[in-house]
């Protein structure tokens, strides 16, 4: 299957740090504002999820979002993440391929991006506990984060605008 047809089939449309997606998912329940850390704006639902494609024509710009996120391979390309923290980078590997996994945790406030390996596209779901709010979300300024990780150029200026 070819990525314009999964995009159709599944009703995706673009997301604003690079790819495509579709809410497919989102708890009824919520977590009261007053329960939830400080940094928090409103009431989040318990999980959200999303499907997200990514093509190799494109990337998934560095951003951050206030909670856990785990992404779910599906089909296609492997994809690389690249996650930046105080850690400094670490990159993995989502895929079907010897040594790839099948999940990733990217855990709550870590800037991260993605890209496809080789040509053509990969599917993953997206599962964000607490639920996702785009209030929560924030894509990386470039020369924010050269700053931030000066040792990180080359990759920053990869997935990044």
């Amino acid at each position: 299957m070819k990525a314009e047809e999964l995009i159709n089939q599944l009703e995706l449309e673009k997301h604003p740090e690079g790819g495509y997606f579709r809410e497919i998912y989102r708890s009824e329940s919520e977590i009261p504002e007053s329960v939830l850390p400080g940094d928090y704006s409103g009431n989040r639902n318990y999980a959200t999820s999303i499907y997200f494609l990514l093509t190799d024509k494109e990337f998934s710009a560095f951003h951050k979002i206030k909670s856990d996120e785990i992404w779910y391979y599906h089909q296609g390309n492997s994809i690389e993440i690249y996650m930046l923290s105080g850690k400094g980078l670490e990159v993995h590997k989502l895929g079907a391929q010897n040594g790839e996994h099948f999940q990733l945790l990217i855990p709550q406030n870590t800037w991260f991006g993605a890209k496809v390996v080789g040509e053509g596209y990969t599917l993953v779901s997206c599962m964000v506990a607490p639920g996702f709010s785009f209030d929560d979300f924030e894509i990386a300024k470039r020369e924010d984060l050269l700053k931030l990780f000066p040792e990180q150029t080359t990759i920053i200026r990869e997935l990044s605008r």
